[in-house]
């Protein structure tokens, strides 16, 4: 999908955050960080226990600055999520780029974007082919599979959720966290990945 420009790019809203409103159990409450197609189920991520980032528009090379402005002040938890792609393509080297900012002690919980009115799927192949590479440091959430399974996910567009679409979302977004055992909190601050990706390379 092509990359919206710049002059588009203020119709798509500011940065909008929603703390964790439960416990996921591990310390610093897990991080999602996404564009409009996450804020339809922001309140529905918060309420299982992340912490949400989002911003209409989003695209990769946006997630990769959020996460580096987090490690840069100590700030990355130990499950971080991103849900973009819906207007932009995802590179493999930027999935690496996210593991590296991570460090090894983390998971990368990466949800595959529907596209072009959720009929293109290039980034999902994308996607599940790094889970498969890093099966110990990512955990997949297949949001196109889930949606060719079950209708009624989307509106017209093919990609913003309906509300059975942010209930369906939530519930999929537990997976990543029982990748992390209990009392398995956050790691101390210091303890893998680097603001500029100096962590050693997956």
């Amino acid at each position: 999908m092509l990359a919206i420009p710049a002059s588009a790019d203020a119709g798509c809203g500011k940065t909008k955050r929603f703390a964790a409103t439960s416990d996921a159990g591990m310390g610093q409450a897990p991080l999602a960080i996404g564009d409009s197609v996450l804020l339809g189920a922001a309140e529905e991520a918060a309420a299982i226990g992340y912490d949400v980032d989002v911003r209409g528009c989003r695209q990769m090379t946006e997630g990769l600055e959020v996460l580096r402005r987090r490690s840069r002040a100590d700030r990355l938890p130990r499950v971080v999520v991103i849900a973009l792609g819906s207007n932009s393509s995802i590179a493999r080297a930027e999935v690496r780029a996210a593991l590296r900012i991570l460090g090894p002690d983390r998971i990368l919980g990466l949800v595959t974007p529907r596209e072009v009115r959720g009929t293109a799927y290039t980034d999902a192949a994308t996607l599940r082919a790094a889970a498969t590479s890093w099966p110990r440091r990512i955990a997949l959430v297949d949001w196109v599979r889930h949606t060719k399974r079950h209708k009624g996910m989307t509106y017209s567009d093919g990609i913003h959720l309906t509300a059975a679409g942010q209930a369906a979302m939530a519930r999929l977004l537990k997976a990543p966290l029982t990748r992390v055992a209990p009392g398995d909190v956050t790691p101390p601050p210091g303890s893998g990945g680097t603001a500029g990706g100096g962590a050693t390379a997956p």
